[in-house]
């Protein structure tokens, strides 16, 4: 059974509430109030600090954690759909298998992170960290890569359709096995040897077709 299939069939199957889940002595339910008070600037307020935390399949659905430290966390397998990553420190995170789909992580810190497998479809990777990070077959399908720093991560057998790379720095990025046939990538890329073709989107020609197939 993968990771995901604990994610199919009924609701959040397998997955662990915050209120069962301890970390320094505290609830995590707790430590979410009281990063949710930090966050609007309100009295007794404190950012969460998850470094190293055991929040593997928690289900943090909707969770803002905003600007919070997940410093080396293991969130294997761990639901953030729809949840707030935004300026989230999460170096060296396990996030293997993690449920990230229509999660906002722009400008999210992931240097040396783990996201093999992960569901990222359709989410905000707006000017973030992720360089040597593992995405190996991760779905980043409609995923927005614009200005982020990539430099030495990995895709191999990740999904790539529709992504959004027009933006970001591909120097030295290993893209080799990976269908970019509909990804928006940069003016000019050349694809490495035994790349899948891809029409040059900016050029007359590719923009009349795109016209035609609507």
């Amino acid at each position: 059974m993968g990771l995901m299939d604990l994610f199919s069939g009924s609701g959040n199957k397998g997955l662990r509430k915050p209120k069962s889940i301890r970390h320094g002595g505290k609830r995590l339910s707790e430590i979410l109030e009281a990063h949710a008070k930090f966050h609007r600037g309100l009295p007794g307020g404190e950012r969460a600090d998850l470094t190293e935390a055991d929040l593997r399949f928690a289900d943090l659905h909707q969770a803002d954690l905003t600007g919070a430290v997940l410093e080396r966390a293991n969130l294997e397998g761990a639901n953030f759909k729809q949840a707030k990553l935004t300026r989230a420190n999460l170096s060296g995170a396990n996030l293997r298998g993690a449920d990230l789909r229509n999660t906002d992580m722009t400008e999210a810190v992931l240097p040396g992170a783990n996201l093999t497998e992960a569901q990222a479809s359709g989410i905000e990777l707006f000017r973030c960290d992720l360089s040597q990070t593992c995405l190996e077959r991760a779905n980043l399908r409609n995923t927005n890569f614009r200005g982020t720093n990539i430099k030495g991560a990995r895709f191999a057998g990740a999904d790539m359709g529709v992504a959004i790379l027009r933006e970001t720095d591909l120097e030295g990025v290993d893209l080799s096995g990976v269908d970019l046939s509909t990804t928006l990538m940069p003016r000019g890329y050349k694809p490495a040897a035994g790349q899948p073709n891809q029409a040059d989107k900016n050029s007359p020609h590719a923009t009349a077709a795109q016209g035609s197939s609507k």
